[in-house]
């Protein structure tokens, strides 16, 4: 098939410019072999496709009819490769990521902001999702990559860590009692709690540290925005579980102090993940390098 569609490609190119000497020039080859290729082309479809004239050739009727036809797919695939190749070098393309709405404000704005205006071609969807659901997104191949909370445990994602965080508990001026206090885990358990809704993996991960200490938690507010967890909280609803390095700014200037904790929670890591064995795309690609450079990991 390949050989054939360089014989039409051939032909092609003689048509528009009427002549062999310059189909053979524009296609860098020889005037004898475009020759040859043409002569093939007609034995194969037993018609003869150009007339010979003083000033070149000119395509018969059946030239004309066929040409009718491969040139407007000559140029589908000139046009094909070109997309490709802009694609290739980020002159367009689509960029469909995950993430969830914590990662998305409070790390990931500023890759993006880098990314659009290194390559403002790109497309660029977002979804918004938990880890879990990320996951089957990706394997579905509905979006390229996530940027996810780790730890996800699947051997179908290649996942790389890009940023640790550490979990922890704030207040408000109402609680300021306990500023100078370490507390228990099982302290913390008994104030009112405010954590995230029971399908983040952060909330997840949180529990099952306390979960193996032998302390369960049973929060009074379920929440699905980090900043709630931070507004709740100084103004006196209750103890926010949070993630520290998105709430340095709140705990400078908005009223809210950290729990010292006699048994600190483990830090964990943000994450991004992508379909394993599977060659990213060159956006995606792109996006995954730009973050990788930055990661504080």
């Amino acid at each position: 098939m390949l050989g054939k569609l360089e014989g039409y490609r051939i032909f092609n190119q003689v048509a528009v410019l009427g002549s062999f000497t310059k189909a053979a020039n524009t296609l860098f080859m020889s005037q004898p072999a475009v020759s040859q290729s043409i002569a093939a082309l007609e034995s194969e479809l037993g018609v003869r496709l150009f007339t010979r004239t003083r000033k070149g050739v000119v395509l018969t009727e059946e030239g004309k009819l066929l040409f009718q036809h491969v040139n407007p797919g000559i140029n589908l695939i000139i046009n094909g490769e070109k997309r490709v190749q802009d694609s290739k070098n980020l002159m367009e393309g689509h960029l469909k990521l995950g993430v969830g709405d914590t990662i998305s404000r409070y790390f990931l704005l500023p890759h993006l902001e880098s990314f659009n205006k290194s390559f403002p071609s790109i497309k660029i969807k977002i979804i918004n999702r938990t880890t879990s659901e990320l996951g089957e997104l990706i394997k579905s191949g509905d979006i390229d990559l996530a940027v996810i909370n780790l730890p996800l445990e699947d051997n179908s994602l290649d996942i790389e860590p890009i940023q640790k965080v550490k979990d922890i508990f704030v207040a408000g001026n109402r609680y300021s009692a306990l500023k100078e206090s370490k507390l228990s885990l099982s302290e913390v358990s008994s104030l009112p709690l405010i954590m995230l809704d029971s399908s983040s993996r952060s909330r997840q991960y949180v529990e099952d540290f306390f979960r193996s200490k032998g302390v369960d938690i049973n929060p009074e507010i379920e929440l699905g925005s980090h900043d709630l967890l931070l507004q709740f909280a100084r103004i006196g609803l209750g103890v926010s579980c949070v993630v520290r390095e998105y709430s340095e700014e709140f705990l400078k200037s908005e009223g809210l102090f950290q729990l010292e904790l006699i048994e600190n929670i483990p830090e964990r890591s943000i994450g991004v993940c992508r379909l394993r064995g599977v060659e990213p795309s060159p956006a995606a690609r792109k996006f995954i390098e730009i973050i990788l450079s930055t990661s504080k990991m």
